[in-house]
This record gives C-alpha cells, structure tokens and sequence, in this order.
C-alpha cells in the first residue's frame, strides 16, 4: 500500500521525521523534483569540481599567509594567493548561483541553503575588503594579511556547512531510495 492509501496518523503540517518526500512536510533538503534537477544541472558537476579547487588554493594560500605574518616574506605571493582564492570564491558564487537558480528557481537564498548564503555573502564580503585593501593601497601587510586570514575562517566555516549539507543530501536520498524500494 502506497502512502496517499493509507490514513495519516499524524495531525497536517505537523513535521515527522521520515513522514513523506515533500521538503514541506519534512526538513528534506530537496524535493524529488529539486532533486532530478540537480542530478541532471551540469552546474552540479561544476560545483563539484570548483569546491576542491577552492579548497586546494585556499591551503596554499592559508600557508603563504602565514609565512608572511611570521616571517615578514612572501608577502607579493601571499598576495597573488590571496587574489587568485578571492577569483576561484567569485567564479564558484557565480556559478553556485546559477546552479540554485536551475534547481530551486532562486538566484539566491532558497530556503535549503539560505543559511549558507548568507554566510557565504560573509566570505566575499571579507574577500572583497581584502581586494580594495590591496589595490587601493589602504592599511598595512599586516592589517591586509589578518582580513585575509577573517575571510579564510570564515570560508571554512562556509565549507562546514556545504559539507554538512552534503552529508545531509545524501542521507536523505538513501532513505529516500530505501523508501521507495520498501
């Protein structure tokens, strides 16, 4: 017997963990319709190249960051470090903007990541105070070096959350699969 045949225990709209497929009805990160979608969105597998990308230049980069602070040296390829991330963060927003416009038809701030976009507004905020710090030739190394360092902590807390989301997504979709074989 299929769901919709049997009469509902539960009171509607109230949340039961497991209850159904509809993300309304149940947390789900992604509707069965969001999910297609995002299974078939060629931006799905840009996102899944452009993350460790970023996540490889940003340790190069954390490295040369801190070379510079406690050293003094390095600090023109601490810079260009910070500069090619900050370009990698940019085209990898852009590109995830797009990819949450196919799947959940809002450029930004869907509901199933609207936490991390406002923390990633947060990242390119920090990343972009860097880059008028640098070519605007405002403060010092250290002051320019220690907003890269704001940005970059912030950034991994950001990848934390995608990372948690991801865990989530494919929970959800081996349930979701158990369920339906069931």
């Amino acid at each position: 017997m299929t769901r919709t045949d049997q009469a509902s225990p539960v009171e509607p709209g109230t949340t039961v963990k497991g209850a159904g497929h509809e993300r309304g009805n149940t947390g789900a990160l992604y509707t069965a319709e969001e999910r297609q979608r995002r299974d078939q969105s060629v931006w799905t597998i840009v996102q899944g190249v452009l993350a460790p990308v970023q996540f490889l230049v940003f340790l190069v980069s954390l490295g040369l960051v801190i070379r510079t602070l406690t050293t003094g040296e390095g600090a023109w390829a601490a810079d260009v470090s910070i500069v090619i991330k900050t370009l990698v963060l940019y085209t990898i927003m852009i590109t995830g903007s797009i990819w949450e416009k196919v799947v959940f038809g809002k450029w930004l701030f869907a509901p199933a990541f609207f936490w991390e976009d406002v923390f990633s507004m947060l990242v390119l905020a920090l990343h972009t105070l860097y880059l008028v710090l640098l070519l605007g030739e405002i403060g010092t190394l250290e002051q320019r070096m220690l907003v890269a360092l704001a940005g970059y902590a912030a950034y991994v807390i950001n990848a934390g959350q995608f990372i948690w989301k991801l865990r989530m997504a494919r929970i959800q979709g081996t349930l979701s699969n158990t369920a339906v074989a069931a």
